[in-house]
């Protein structure tokens, strides 16, 4: 059996690239599957990164990515636009927009008004962002542990582990070892949307493929798979705009 580890992209060093008159980072990999120089520019995070397909070709990586700066510069145009947390920010919960303001001090920091569509934050102005990020978090960590359980008793089935990360190019994951994962990001995203992605992973435990029966199960845990699919394709990208990474994810 091949080591699916050493196919794994890896990561070797990030440089700096002059694009349209700004330095712009450039992470450089090694993926020996590469059969040629390739530069993408990730459509939600603004990533860009040079594959080679060895060290010897990582000498030419960065002379083909300046060959490629008009492309690059095109891309990196389509990203959307960041928008940082805070006081007066508006975003998404569940699918419903939510403008973010100053509440009266009470027992949580952060709660929802969901008569006006408010996320209220108590305690100091500058840290505003940072307790709105975490309470994003808390609550879909929760919303998915909730799902997660619930798919899992009506497939007969549990997964070993569960981890809520900021991934960049997956909504939801699940491995040979039955550890499910999935994106914080999907609570700022339709109920209908999060549903699917968990009875999606969930599915996987049980079939970890996509053949007919793998569907199948998705449709016995949720209705309407395509609307949800449509969603993601068409909405997916813009969640990352809110509270970016300070650094690329895996």
């Amino acid at each position: 059996m091949r080591n699916k580890a050493a196919l794994k992209p890896r990561r070797l060093k990030r440089v700096l690239l002059k694009i349209d008159g700004q330095a712009v980072p450039v992470t450089v990999r090694i993926n020996p599957r590469a059969r040629r120089l390739i530069v993408k520019v990730h459509p939600s995070t603004g990533e860009v990164s040079v594959i080679a397909s060895s060290r010897h070709a990582l000498e030419h990586a960065l002379d083909f990515a300046r060959t490629e700066t008009d492309w690059i510069a095109g891309r990196l145009a389509d990203v959307p636009k960041p928008v940082m947390l805070g006081l007066g920010v508006r975003i998404p919960f569940r699918g419903q927009d939510h403008v973010i303001e100053e509440g009266v001090r009470s027992e949580k920091s952060v709660w929802i008004d969901s008569e006006t569509s408010v996320i209220r934050v108590s305690g100091r102005r500058e840290h505003a962002g940072r307790r709105v990020q975490d309470f994003l978090k808390r609550e879909a960590r929760r919303q998915l542990e909730e799902r997660v359980s619930e798919y899992s008793v009506a497939l007969c089935i549990s997964p070993r582990h569960i981890t809520v990360r900021d991934t960049a190019s997956r909504w939801g994951s699940c491995s040979s070892s039955r550890s499910l994962s999935f994106s914080w990001r999907l609570i700022m995203a339709p109920s209908f949307v999060l549903d699917y992605v968990v009875a999606h992973e969930v599915s996987h435990l049980r079939e970890l493929n996509h053949r007919p029966r793998f569907w199948r199960l998705v449709e016995l845990l949720v209705p309407d798979i395509e609307k949800s699919q449509a969603w993601l394709s068409v909405h997916g990208a813009l969640l990352h705009r809110y509270a970016p990474r300070s650094t690329p994810a895996e």
